[in-house]
């Protein structure tokens, strides 16, 4: 009975907790809100909606929304919802892809430079440096144009490629900054040795800051992607939702007034990218003691 009674207090006092920092903290809250049913319709909404209509001519062209077709059809005579959820994983996917590897790789390299110093971190620095200097948009076209067959995972590492040294850079400062306090000085009295140092001491208090650029580089990935497919040099076998602007704007979506087309795809966009910010708007919140008071 006394175990019980202290369980229900501790849940009681945990339920709180998260009830209060829900409270105040509405940007984490609204950042949630917003994708969490993106997330849900792009990888568990094909397992909740029957998708069917795909292929092309499976319907009649240019329907407007009905109960049958709740986005309407296009003019090759698919029904968009079912396009809209699948381009939504697919966009997803990028972004998680190429923001996954693209940070890992930006962290990695930023840690060994800033917490190695000496001609290490001359050597990723420079590296670093010719990378940022590069014209990124315009190489993307050319590689994407000459590649014979751009997939979702190739289109995804070679936007990771261009997103590492933004990561590496600002990783690099906070490592700098963070090596030169009293409590990574009273580590190395300790006896603690330099990778023990590294992912206790430096690491953990980088976190925060890796999150905020994970979604920046989702996010760029994901825009990266609209504009290739826009023009025409993205990948052309999976639905993603750029591909599904640059079919609206082929077949003047605009022209023939049909919203149910256009709109879909470019409010999930910005909803992910509204979304993406307000969460690590929310997270700063959290992990930033300064902005907590």
């Amino acid at each position: 009975m006394w175990r019980n009674r202290t369980m229900r207090i501790a849940i009681q006092k945990y339920t709180s907790a998260i009830s209060s920092l829900f409270r105040e903290n509405l940007n984490l809250v609204a950042g949630l809100c917003i994708l969490i049913p993106i997330f849900f319709l792009g990888f568990i909404g094909p397992y909740v909606f029957p998708l069917k209509g795909i292929e092309f001519a499976s319907y009649p062209r240019d329907l407007p929304p009905s109960p049958k077709h709740l986005l309407g059809t296009d003019t090759a005579g698919r029904d968009l919802f079912t396009v809209l959820i699948l381009s939504i994983r697919q966009s997803l996917l990028i972004g998680l892809i190429a923001g996954t590897i693209g940070t890992i790789i930006g962290t990695a390299l930023g840690l060994i430079a800033g917490c190695k110093g000496g001609i290490v971190d001359s050597i990723i620095r420079s590296v670093t440096d010719v990378f940022l200097i590069i014209p990124t948009w315009p190489l993307l076209v050319i590689l994407s144009a000459y590649l014979e067959r751009l997939t979702i995972p190739a289109l995804a590492t070679l936007l990771a490629v261009f997103s590492w040294p933004g990561i590496a850079r600002g990783v690099r400062s906070q490592a700098l900054s963070l090596r030169e306090r009293a409590f990574v000085k009273l580590a190395k009295l300790s006896g603690e040795t330099s990778l023990e140092i590294v992912f206790k001491e430096i690491f953990p208090n980088i976190l925060p800051y890796v999150g905020t650029l994970f979604g920046l580089s989702m996010t760029g990935a994901m825009l990266a992607e609209v504009g290739l497919e826009i023009i025409g040099l993205g990948p052309s076998e999976a639905n993603t939702l750029g591909l599904m602007i640059y079919w609206a704007i082929y077949y003047n979506a605009l022209v023939k007034r049909m919203w149910w087309w256009i709109l879909p795809p470019v409010i999930c966009l910005v909803a992910i990218f509204v979304g993406i910010q307000l969460l690590n708007a929310g997270l700063d919140r959290l992990y930033n003691p300064r902005l907590r008071r």
